[in-house]
C-alpha cells in the first residue's frame, strides 16, 4: 500500500549518503549503491562472470544457453531482452515515440532523438581539458576523454571484448546473439545496424555519391572511397602492436591481430567449431550444407570455394592450349 502510494505522490524518502540520488523504494537504493562500492553478489555459474542484479544474471545466461524467449510475431526473429523485441517491432510498425519539440522530427529510441536536439542548440558548454574540443553534454566529453587515456568500459560477457562506449558493445553483442534487426526492403537481407542497411540499398540502386580525383572510380561508401585511395598514396595506417605487419584498413588489422591473440568469435551452430573471421565460417558451413555457389563455365563443375573453381578452370585453359599447339 505504502509502495503504491509513493508512485502516486512522487515521494522519494531513500537517498544515497554518495552522490544524493533519492529513490522511492529501499531496494532501488540498495541496488544502487552497489554501483558505488562495487558490489556483485550474482554471479554466473557457468562462466563466473558477476552482476549487480539479478536480472541482468538471468539475461546473461542466455548468451550461454542461447534461450530467447522473447519472438518477434511479425518476422520470427528472437530475442535475449524484452527491451530489444520493444525496439525491434518499431522497425515493423513505423513508430516514432520521440519527437524533437523544436522541428517535430520523430525517432524510435530516445538516445537518438537527445543527439538531434543538440542540432538546434549548437551550443557546446563542455571543454576537454587535453585537446580543447568541444561538446553539447557532459557525456560526451566524458566519451571523447577515452580517446586520450584508451579506457573502454563496456566489456563483451562472451568473448571479453572492450568497448569505449555502450552502443558499441551491444551492436557488437549481436555477433554472438545472431540479431540482425535491419531488413532491406528490396530483397530481405537483415543487418546487425542501420547505417550496413543503408550502404546495402546501394547494391540495389546503383548509387555511388563518392569519386576518385586520381582515376575517377566511383564508390558507394566513404569507408570504401577512403580505402581506395590509399591505393594511389600507399598509405597504411594501422600498425599489428606485435609483428609492425601494415594495413590500410583496421578491419584487416584487427582480423590479423586474431593469429596473436587466437581469438575465434564466430562459431557454427552445426558442429561448434570457431573461426577467426566471417569469411570462413561461411565457408565452412557449405560443408554441413552441401552449397557450391562456384560453377565452371566449360564443365559446370561446381565448388564450395571460389580458389578452387579458379584452379579448376586452369586445367581446361592448360587443355586448350595443348589442343591448339597440335
Amino acid at each position: 500500500m505504502l509502495k503504491r502510494m509513493q508512485k502516486h505522490t512522487n515521494e522519494k524518502p531513500y537517498s544515497c549518503e554518495v552522490c544524493g540520488f533519492s529513490f522511492a523504494q529501499k531496494s532501488e537504493r540498495i541496488r544502487h549503491m552497489r554501483t558505488h562500492t562495487g558490489e556483485k553478489p550474482y554471479s554466473c555459474e557457468i562462466c563466473g562472470s558477476s552482476f549487480i542484479q539479478k536480472s541482468h544474471m538471468v539475461q546473461h545466461i542466455r548468451l550461454h544457453t542461447g534461450e530467447k524467449p522473447y519472438s518477434c510475431e511479425v518476422c520470427g526473429s528472437s530475442f535475449i531482452q524484452k527491451s530489444h523485441i520493444v525496439r525491434h517491432m518499431r522497425i515493423h510498425t513505423g513508430e516514432k515515440p520521440y519527437s524533437c519539440q523544436v522541428c517535430g522530427s520523430s525517432f524510435t529510441q530516445k538516445q537518438s532523438m537527445l543527439k538531434h536536439m543538440q542540432t538546434h542548440t549548437r551550443k557546446k558548454p563542455h571543454s576537454c581539458e587535453i585537446c580543447g574540443s568541444s561538446f553539447t553534454t557532459k557525456e560526451g566529453v566524458l566519451k571523447h576523454l577515452r580517446t586520450h587515456t584508451g579506457e573502454k568500459p563496456y566489456s563483451c560477457e562472451v568473448c571479453g571484448s572492450s568497448f569505449t562506449q555502450k552502443q558499441n558493445m551491444l551492436i557488437h553483442m549481436r555477433i554472438h546473439t545472431g540479431e540482425k534487426p535491419y531488413s532491406c526492403e528490396v530483397c530481405g537481407s537483415s543487418y546487425r545496424t542501420k547505417q550496413n542497411m543503408l550502404l546495402h540499398i546501394r547494391t540495389h540502386t546503383g548509387e555511388k555519391p563518392y569519386s576518385c580525383e586520381v582515376c575517377g572510380s566511383s564508390l558507394s561508401t566513404k569507408h570504401s572511397f577512403l580505402h581506395h585511395m590509399r591505393i594511389h598514396t600507399g598509405e597504411k595506417p594501422y600498425s599489428c602492436e606485435v609483428c609492425g605487419t601494415c594495413f590500410t584498413m583496421k578491419h584487416n588489422m584487427l582480423t590479423h591481430m586474431r593469429i596473436h591473440t587466437g581469438e575465434k568469435p564466430y562459431s557454427c551452430q552445426v558442429c561448434g567449431a570457431s573461426f577467426s573471421t566471417n569469411q570462413s565460417l561461411l565457408q565452412h558451413t557449405r560443408i554441413h550444407t552441401g552449397e557450391k555457389p562456384y560453377s565452371c563455365q566449360v564443365c559446370g563443375s561446381s565448388f564450395t570455394l571460389k580458389n578452387n573453381m579458379l584452379r579448376h578452370m586452369e586445367i581446361h585453359a592448360r587443355k586448350k592450349a595443348t589442343q591448339t599447339k597440335r
